[in-house]
């Protein structure tokens, strides 16, 4: 029988079957234990498995993301929690220059076995240093995987099979998906969703979206009012993991529609989409019947203002807007 719970419950779920079922699993970060997380995710984890398996830390991200690396190279799987992560650029040398390189600097001889969750996003009017999505930035570091979920179904699946994996996989889940309930299977079924498999949230024919976390509900939003309005059909994809990344399934919807859209809520410069329009020129150029499209934010930093905020980041019309210029309809 199927329910509906949060995307946070989902996700808190997936860690509490992960570390019933594997004692070397254990979550680390600042006010985790007593308090139970800044979005309430680890809540009555403490009660349960006690302060050696969820360990509050000081406000100091470089110690102890340092720690989970020594953990993780010592046999534990630690899941370390950033409040944001935009804070990772006080903690990005033991997540960058160690946890990411560790096993191919020894020969295979350490894994890194860590998983980074990490919430991200806008949407909460929490200004620049509280609302970046940094997908870009991780991606470019050889050595990390990379998962950005966009359902609670998604949520759980990915968790499960990033804390199983022996390299170290940052988890990024959007703040405004939190709260979001979403149809799950019944708590007792068993299942993972495997790293590098897009899913195709929305079939169609004209137009493949590209895209992931918070940002598929507004392609699918945006998809439904194309076909209503404008007899538009868009394939949409979720593209779930970023890093590996699921080619197989990107090419094959490319080559049905022959027209595609990269939609996200990070900075267009350099960000996600430029990497993919490029690798999608390079490989699929003759597939092409119009330049691949990027819809993204705005190279400024984040607004406090809720207007700004709104003007700056793609919204669901934006897409709607981009699809009919790039169609010509």
């Amino acid at each position: 029988m199927s329910r509906r719970i949060s995307f946070s419950a989902a996700t808190r779920e997936g860690v509490l079957e992960e570390m019933r079922r594997d004692s070397n699993v254990m979550v680390i970060g600042e006010d985790i234990a007593v308090m139970g997380g800044t979005f309430a995710l680890t809540r009555g984890f403490l009660e349960e498995f006690g302060p050696m398996r969820v360990r509050d830390t000081p406000i100091s991200e470089s110690g102890f993301m340092g720690m989970a690396v020594g953990m993780a190279m010592r046999g534990m799987r630690p899941i370390v929690e950033l409040m944001y992560n935009d804070f990772i650029a006080v903690s990005l040398d033991p997540l960058m220059n160690q946890a990411a390189k560790l096993r191919y600097m020894t020969g295979g001889q350490i894994t890194i076995p860590m998983v980074l969750r990490a919430p991200m996003g806008a949407g909460r009017r929490n200004a620049g240093q509280h609302s970046q999505c940094l997908e870009a930035l991780f991606m470019h570091i050889p050595g990390l995987k990379l998962v950005c979920p966009s359902t609670a179904y998604d949520a759980k699946g990915l968790i499960k099979t990033a804390i199983r994996d022996n390299d170290p996989v940052v988890v990024l889940e959007h703040k405004l998906l939190y709260a979001k309930k979403f149809e799950m299977p019944p708590e007792d079924e068993e299942y993972t969703i495997p790293l590098g498999k897009a899913d195709i949230k929305r079939e169609g024919k004209d137009i493949t979206i590209l895209t992931w976390s918070r940002q598929v509900l507004f392609a699918l939003e945006a998809a439904e009012t194309l076909q209503n309005d404008f007899g538009i059909s868009c394939e949409v994809v979720d593209l779930r993991s970023l890093v590996p990344l699921d080619w197989e399934t990107v090419n094959a919807s490319i080559k049905k529609t022959h027209n595609v859209l990269t939609l996200e809520e990070g900075v267009m410069r350099a960000g996600v989409g430029a990497d993919l329009s490029a690798q999608i020129t390079e490989t699929l150029f003759d597939e092409l019947d119009s330049p691949v499209n990027r819809v993204a934010g705005a190279n400024v930093v984040s607004p406090f203002s809720p207007p700004l905020e709104d003007a700056v980041f793609p919204q669901p019309q934006d897409v709607v807007a981009a699809v009919r210029r790039q169609l010509n309809v």
